[in-house]
């Protein structure tokens, strides 16, 4: 009795990389059980086949990564694996923040695709040495004080305004936390001024020292 073989929808609006991803997959004992070029169509897909591997590309129409986290909460035991071209450290982190298990680059091998699948369905994590080296940079590098939740101004705040004052607290841009809380920079900005009017200040940084230092 052989295994049956890992079945993955590819995502990406290039005809001519599903093809040769296609190929590479198939060449290697893999199933394609859709193709897809955009964000919508890879969700809808993955909601109909069931594979055991979504593979999507992260710039196509309708963002990859939102698709990523709508596949991960719809169906968590679909493996999702980011194939990409960005190199980007935001890509790379708000992908896995989204769920993905693995992110691997378009100029690498496709012959190693199939591996990398399976690696990835045996909870191994799929990715260039170069990028884990990256995750661990950064998580080794130094963080501003942590914001003290168990204070009277903490209170005050909802779970996601807390998140976006503690985000920005960190460094991160008002477009960081929007990406990365799949919002609007405009809906960031609302939060932030709630906050402030809540804690009767008049700016971020006296808000950021009453949450640390209170």
């Amino acid at each position: 009795m052989t295994d049956s073989p890992t079945r993955v929808v590819i995502a990406d609006d290039h005809v001519r990389v599903r093809a040769l991803i296609r190929e590479a997959l198939e060449a290697g004992g893999c199933e394609v059980s859709a193709e897809c070029a955009t964000a919508e169509e890879a969700v809808q897909a993955v909601l109909e086949r069931r594979p055991d591997v979504a593979l999507l590309d992260i710039h196509m129409p309708g963002n990859g990564i939102r698709a990523a986290q709508q596949i991960s909460q719809a169906l968590p035991q679909t493996a999702i694996v980011m194939l990409t071209q960005s190199r980007e450290d935001e890509d790379l982190f708000d992908s896995l923040r989204a769920g993905a298990s693995g992110y691997l680059l378009k100029d690498s091998d496709p012959a190693q695709l199939p591996t990398a699948l399976r690696a990835v369905l045996a909870g191994e994590a799929a990715m260039p040495a170069s990028l884990v080296t990256r995750i661990l940079q950064e998580f080794r590098a130094p963080t501003r004080p942590r914001f003290r939740r168990k204070t009277a101004a903490a209170t005050k705040l909802t779970p996601r305004e807390w998140e976006v004052m503690e985000m920005l607290g960190q460094g991160h841009s008002t477009e960081e936390v929007a990406s990365r809380l799949f919002v609007s920079p405009t809906t960031v900005r609302v939060h932030v001024s709630a906050v402030l009017r809540k804690l009767r200040v008049k700016d971020r940084e006296s808000a950021f020292k009453l949450l640390r230092d209170e």
